[in-house]
């Protein structure tokens, strides 16, 4: 790491730079500390995202690969060859996640409602400014460029990144087209992880995109149960989230009617048996009756986690079908 990106993060120049000579001298000493703390500062970053978005679209990606002979066009790639890919995957969301927390985090209005829901994140505690983060997003984006060339996703990296440009820097995630954003955020995510996990030699086939938008669809409809915990903070900002557009009450209400009824949907349309099914409408019960009865901030944030749960469960399911 150099002098400069050492600068960059605001961190002390370590005694292991001779200054007088304007040269480093090979030692670990200070450089593992120095890149331990820049990981843990991104890793702030996406924490709260990184299990909900990041590897849910990862396993959606490998999973349905798996299941190649109903999403897929093409000869089915052999299991060894998905697992070699996971990586790339898994990669690939997770420096798209990174450049979207970035800069949806780094906006005065972002950390004022950080300071209320999330004060454990990098600029409210205190371990990155908002300018160090505003740099960090322009050598993000840039090497996010790179990274979709080298992996031959050039189109489908480049429109996350301007949904994630409109999302954060033109306010698009504070107005009534937050969730769709979200939703189409998500089905592109997905659908470029198929296609990493598939390899250039096959193609998604038309079942298998009309899976990908089903998916979207649950997360346009059923995504605002994250909201549901952060209603304190949302309201002191003005921000125009469902449960505060449409009522608590209201919200809570449609959540319990819809998720079910997702999962109803799900498993009719994939076929799957009897277990398999049952699985799915009992987590789904679980979350319809905490949704409506637990309404604390922490019950809320737990709700929240089963929902993701579940959304990730969904994902397997080309792989139990009897189809």
């Amino acid at each position: 790491m150099s002098r400069k990106q050492i600068a960059f993060f605001n961190l002390p120049v370590p005694q292991c730079w001779d200054t007088s000579q304007g040269q480093k001298l090979k030692s670990a000493c200070n450089f593992f500390p120095t890149t331990l703390r820049v990981l843990r500062i991104s890793w702030g970053f996406i924490e709260s995202d990184f299990f909900t978005f990041a590897v849910p679209n990862t396993v959606f990606g490998l999973v349905s690969a798996l299941a190649s002979s109903r999403v897929l066009e093409g000869p089915p790639p052999l299991l060894i060859d998905v697992l070699r890919r996971g990586p790339s995957v898994l990669f690939f969301n997770f420096y798209s996640l990174l450049l979207f927390d970035l800069a949806n985090q780094q906006s005065p209005e972002s950390v004022e409602e950080d300071r209320v829901n999330k004060p454990w994140r990098p600029i409210p505690s205190g371990q990155i400014t908002s300018e160090q983060t505003r740099k960090a997003i322009l050598y993000t984006a840039l090497a996010a460029l790179g990274f979709n060339h080298v992996l031959g996703i050039w189109s489908e990296g480049l429109l996350v990144q301007v949904l994630s440009y409109y999302y954060n820097e033109l306010r698009g995630g504070s107005g009534l087209f937050r969730d769709v954003i979200i939703a189409i955020s998500y089905g592109l995510a997905n659908q470029t992880s198929l296609q990493l996990a598939i390899g250039p030699e096959n193609t998604v086939s038309s079942e298998g995109r009309l899976w990908t938008a089903v998916i979207s669809t649950i997360v346009l409809t059923t995504m605002h149960i994250q909201d549901l915990k952060d209603q304190k903070g949302d309201r002191k900002l003005g921000r125009k989230t469902m449960p505060l557009l449409l009522g608590d009450r209201s919200c809570r209400v449609a959540l319990a009617c819809l998720i079910p009824l997702w999962s109803l949907f799900s498993v009719r349309f994939w076929k799957l048996g009897v277990i398999c099914s049952s699985f799915y409408f009992l987590l789904a019960a679980l979350i319809a009756v905490r949704v409506l009865v637990k309404r604390e901030q922490q019950q809320d944030a737990r709700t929240w986690r089963l929902w993701c749960l579940w959304h990730a469960s969904l994902y397997a399911i080309p792989l139990l079908s009897n189809r």
